[in-house]
């Protein structure tokens, strides 16, 4: 047979979008012969990400519904109409031999044409609460590729395969050495590092509180690294010291990763894969501003299995100090969320996903 073709599809964020990235990478390497584009929405992250990974990627006109009437809504149908016939346009142009979904607007239209034209198609779901496109999706596709337990209640479970979510490949390489870690960092050997993890553009409510305990964490000699984000740092980085490094991103993060003893995260569905491949304590807070509470979902999933701690944004200025100092201090405490979150890594998941396509190709 020559050349397989892929469409991946999937955007609107880095946790949509990363993934796809991640999957073709795998791809390649079993096919390096393969072509591959990409289909995204016109004005989101995806157009610049995607062609900075060395792919191509078309743009559909598409966008969610928002929750109040507003003149964005009323272009919806026109918005759907125009996407699902340009998908039909690329899907009959590029005839691909699989389509991979992993969330976002643009992956509904692709899939919809896709999966009716009778082209094998997997869906990745990241959440432990799935997304309004893989919902609407689910009975179209041939399997979908999950992350976390009981989410026949989202999807036709027969369909389901658990393989995690894809994470970034240089986690496998975490730095064992922490005396390296820490040196990279400028930190000192023999202290506790914190390490607080905001995304890459930042989250308000997390940096107020890191700015708040500041003096708390030198009384108790913690030292910290400080992922502030980009929309932020410019407010942040005067507390820069000795014991505290603000960084607006963090590009070596099994670095960062290795220096650290605790972990302060929010609970997107990519951060919490990659912290149970990182194995240390953490106290999530979740983002309240996404779909579904589904960041409260994801930490409450790990909660469940005594495998880290979260803290709801309400509760920080009551619980944090006391949460914060009975796990610092508590070391069985720390062992034990370690190691029980490590127990739930999923570290071949982007394998295991190709592998699942594969079986899709062998059945054509």
């Amino acid at each position: 047979m020559g050349s397989y073709r892929f469409i991946l599809s999937g955007g609107g964020t880095g946790g949509h979008i990363y993934p796809a990235i991640a999957i073709a990478n795998e791809l390649k390497l079993r096919y390096p012969d393969a072509d591959f584009l990409f289909v995204g929405a016109k004005d989101r992250m995806e157009m610049e990400k995607v062609p900075q990974a060395g792919y191509k990627i078309e743009g559909l006109w598409i966008s969610g519904l928002q929750r109040k009437l507003t003149l964005r809504n009323l272009m919806f149908p026109f918005k759907l109409i125009s996407s699902l016939m340009k998908s039909a346009n690329i899907v009959r142009n590029f005839k691909p031999h699989a389509v991979v979904g992993t969330g976002g607007f643009a992956s509904g239209p692709l899939l919809k044409v896709a999966s009716g034209k009778g082209i094998p198609c997997v869906l990745q779901e990241q959440n432990s609460f799935a997304g309004i496109t893989n919902k609407l999706l689910a009975n179209k596709v041939a399997k979908i590729c999950v992350a976390y337990d009981g989410m026949e209640k989202f999807f036709p479970k027969d369909k389901i395969v658990k393989t995690g979510n894809p994470v970034r490949g240089d986690l496998v390489l975490l730095v064992e050495n922490k005396v390296e870690a820490l040196s990279f960092f400028g930190l000192q050997a023999g202290k506790t590092t914190l390490l607080v993890l905001g995304g890459s553009l930042g989250a308000r409510r997390v940096n107020i509180l890191i700015e708040q305990s500041l003096p708390f964490f030198k009384e108790q000699g913690i030292q910290v690294v400080w992922q502030s984000g980009k929309l932020y740092y410019e407010d942040y980085k005067k507390y820069e010291s000795a014991d505290v490094k603000v960084v607006a991103f963090l590009n070596r993060m099994n670095l960062a990763y290795g220096a650290a003893d605790i972990i302060i995260s929010r609970a997107g569905a990519g951060s919490v894969s990659e912290l149970c491949i990182v194995g240390k304590p953490v106290i999530f807070i979740p983002s309240p501003n996404v779909a579904e509470d589904h960041q409260t979902k994801n930490a409450l999933s790990l909660v469940e299995k005594d495998a880290a701690i979260m803290i709801k944004e309400t509760e920080l200025d009551e619980k944090f100090v006391t949460v914060f100092s009975d796990l610092v201090n508590n070391e069985a405490l720390s062992k034990k969320l370690g190691a029980n979150i490590k127990n739930l890594a999923m570290p071949n998941a982007t394998k295991e996903i190709v592998n699942e396509i594969e079986k899709l190709l062998v059945q054509q």
